[in-house]
């Protein structure tokens, strides 16, 4: 009997042991890192949505009403400046402008005779002067005529693209009928729209400024490998959106981009002096951004920052907290209000450099 108690105390003392030593080894693991906020010089890239535009994008529209005689041209052609692209049925101006020719001989016949007679007093010299007004007009005439036969060729304004092309071999066309579109596409405008603070901050504070080389991301994810210059600037705010345009212009010389294609501006933002704390320290409740601040007695407290921008892995913060804090770095999901926590101190150097970004 004695036997059986001495074996249940023994086994009763390595289950005790067994628990102070999960105990401990719980309580080791509960030890919280904790770190500073630091001020540095940095950058980080700014994506804004864009639009892409041609330098030129026009409508390629009949002047003359008839019949589509001739397309020399085909969709998605290139054409030089001044190249014949359509031509509308030209006999009715043809017969136009041999009508008005023929009154120019007329009026010039008539000329002659009212002279020699104004000459021999037979007429008055306003007779002379009406007659040579009847040749003048006769001559505007065709010169009217010769207008409106050349209206028939329908010609490149521009080196460009050639649209889509709706119109058919021998459709009747009325005036101002669209035939296409011609797109100059060698270089390309890039509009972007910026938020007020934003573009105070860009036209204000110059050394502070965005850069005006920006890069523009393409809709599969790859970067156009030309930069462009910010050159332009709406001359007023959206009412709707608070936002105002930006243009980048973009050299094109592969023919890449086209008018109406979509990509995301990348802007170079310098940041002086930014005070930055790890993405991992903070948690989110309701839209709002959290830190724990660790006091001198080791007890945290929540307390609610601004985040001004985001960069890879870091939050530069406007409001909430300071260099002097100590705040949370790992373990925010396991902590509660104003729980007593044991921590150890990482400098924020030793912090910053496992993260992907690095001071300047």
């Amino acid at each position: 009997m004695k036997k059986i108690i001495v074996f249940t105390a023994a086994i009763a003392l390595l289950n005790l042991s067994s628990c102070t030593s999960k105990k401990e080894e719980k309580k080791e693991e509960s030890k919280f890192t904790v770190t500073n906020p630091v001020r540095i010089d940095t950058s980080f890239t700014k994506e804004y949505v864009s639009q892409i535009r041609s330098v030129r994008n026009i409508e390629i529209r009949a002047q003359e009403k008839g019949y589509l005689q001739n397309i020399y041209v085909d969709e998605g052609q290139s054409v030089k400046a001044g190249q014949l692209l359509f031509k509308i049925m030209p006999k009715i101006y043809e017969a136009e402008l041999l009508k008005a020719q023929a009154e120019v001989k007329a009026a010039q016949i008539e000329l002659q005779n009212v002279k020699l007679l104004a000459d021999k007093n037979v007429v008055s010299k306003n007779e002379q002067a009406m007659a040579q007004t009847k040749l003048e007009q006769a001559k505007a005439e065709v010169s009217l005529a010769k207008l409106h036969l050349s209206f028939t060729e329908i010609r490149a304004p521009f080196d460009g693209t050639i649209d889509r092309i709706p119109l058919k071999l021998g459709s009747l066309i009325d005036e101002g009928a669209l035939l296409t579109s011609l797109s100059d596409n060698s270089q390309v405008f890039a509009y972007f729209n910026v938020s007020e603070p934003e573009y105070l901050e860009y036209q204000t504070h110059v050394k502070a400024r965005a850069d005006q080389k920006v890069s523009l991301l393409l809709a599969n994810n790859e970067l156009l490998k030309d930069k462009g210059n910010v050159e332009v600037v709406e001359s007023e705010f959206d009412s709707e959106t608070g936002n105002i345009a930006f243009r980048a212009r973009f050299p094109n010389p592969d023919k890449l981009l086209k008018n109406g294609e979509t990509g995301k501006i990348q802007m170079n933002v310098p940041l002086h002096r930014a005070l930055i704390i790890p993405q991992k320290a903070t948690y989110e409740i309701q839209d709002k951004m959290y830190v724990f601040v660790v006091g001198k007695d080791n007890v945290v407290h929540s307390r609610n920052i601004t985040v001004a921008s985001e960069m890879p892995d870091l939050y530069v913060i406007s409001n909430g907290i300071s260099e002097q804090d100590r705040i949370l770095l790992e373990g925010v999901q396991k902590v509660k209000d104003d729980e007593k926590i044991r921590c150890e101190y990482l400098a924020p150097q030793e912090v910053m450099s496992h993260l992907r970004l690095k001071a300047e």
